[in-house]
């Protein structure tokens, strides 16, 4: 079989959802990994097309203790970056890749503000609206007790059915009249008191707390994304024709969603081969790809040659005392250690020196 089939066999396995021994022409699953054990040593990557786009969405996906932040556009993925975090230079390092497009969108994930600000300052920020709708009902709870929190939740809730400007406006105001009816629970605050006990979150040291601090919570989200323009960016008028979206649902439902399932059916893999799943999965699913079989180098399956020994500086008789190396004195104090193989619960002793 040749190295081409091999690859492909590999990808159709890595890709799909079945196991290594429905394989064809491998015979058994042990002959599938050894024969395409060379395949993992091929590292897709998009190349950067300097080409600018009208929107771009960002996201991020958690693989064991590493994160891949990913960029699509339209339909199709742009590029990755492989980070230990969501951060502001892991976010730089991808967004620095590609030009400014017209809108970026977000989930406003830590780090992604700063990145922006720096590397893509002209583009304009539409957030999702979905985990707007979702951090608002973190905060109030999905069955709020107060008619101040019911309101604001339903404020929340009726952000993903705006579809106009006209809509738009009309929620802006009754944001608006929220806070001229319960702006006094915003802004109200309780004092540290010998006679009363302090909530469990309150610092030791704290004089006074906002008395409904979830419900402010709440509200001052929605205040400064209304406040930054960054609620409604896919109802502005320079943005007409362009189908803006208005979350990240194309990248959370489509890209990541195939991520986890393909994490999902091959779960086991060390992080490393969950690493480069992802990888091909999102080269396969850029604008124009290469054939996977045009990835293949000879150094990629080639096994490393065993290096020689060095030649001995010496033909003398090893048996010869004269020519070994004299014995270190023991000293010191006892040393103790454990090797790998030690059975729990006992202790092998590596060295004794009385």
């Amino acid at each position: 079989m040749s190295r081409r089939a091999e690859l492909g066999a590999f990808l159709g396995w890595l890709l799909g959802t079945g196991g290594q021994a429905l394989v064809d022409s491998f015979g058994t699953a042990r002959s599938f990994r050894r024969r395409t054990a060379w395949c993992w040593n091929i590292a897709p990557a998009i190349p950067a097309t300097g080409e600018i786009h009208d929107q771009v969405q960002i996201d991020g996906i958690y693989v064991g203790s590493w994160c891949c932040l990913i960029a699509i556009a339209g339909e199709h993925v742009i590029g990755w970056q492989w980070c230990d975090t969501e951060k502001k230079a892991a976010w730089a390092a991808l967004l620095g890749r590609f030009p400014a497009p017209r809108v970026v969108i977000t989930d406003g994930g830590s780090g992604i503000a700063a990145a922006l600000s720096d590397c893509w300052s002209d583009t304009a920020i539409q957030r999702c609206l979905v985990h707007v709708q979702r951090n608002v009902r973190t905060y109030l709870t999905s069955r709020p007790r107060t008619e101040a929190g019911k309101a604001l939740l339903r404020l929340g809730r009726a952000l993903t059915r705006i579809s106009t400007p006209a809509q738009a406006a009309a929620w802006l105001g009754h944001l608006n009249d929220w806070y001229q009816n319960h702006g006094q629970l915003v802004r109200a605050r309780t004092y540290r008191t010998a006679a009363s006990p302090a909530p469990a979150w309150v610092r030791a040291n704290q004089a006074w707390w906002f008395t409904h601090d979830r419900l402010r919570k709440a509200y001052r989200l929605l205040e400064r994304l209304s406040q930054a323009g960054s609620l409604f960016t896919y109802l502005r008028t320079e943005f007409t024709g362009l189908d803006i979206a208005a979350t990240t649902n194309r990248i959370e439902g489509g890209t990541n969603a195939q991520l986890r399932l393909i994490l999902r059916a091959h779960r086991g893999m060390s992080e490393e081969h969950q690493k480069r799943a992802i990888e091909w999965y999102l080269y396969l699913h850029s604008e124009t790809p290469d054939q996977p079989a045009q990835l293949i180098r000879p150094e990629q399956y080639t096994p490393h040659a065993r290096r020689p020994k060095p030649p001995s500086s010496s033909h003398t008789d090893p048996r010869n005392t004269a020519t070994q190396p004299p014995q270190r004195k023991a000293s010191g104090p006892q040393r103790l250690g454990r090797t790998h193989v030690t059975r729990a619960g006992f202790t092998h002793v590596l060295s004794y020196n009385p």
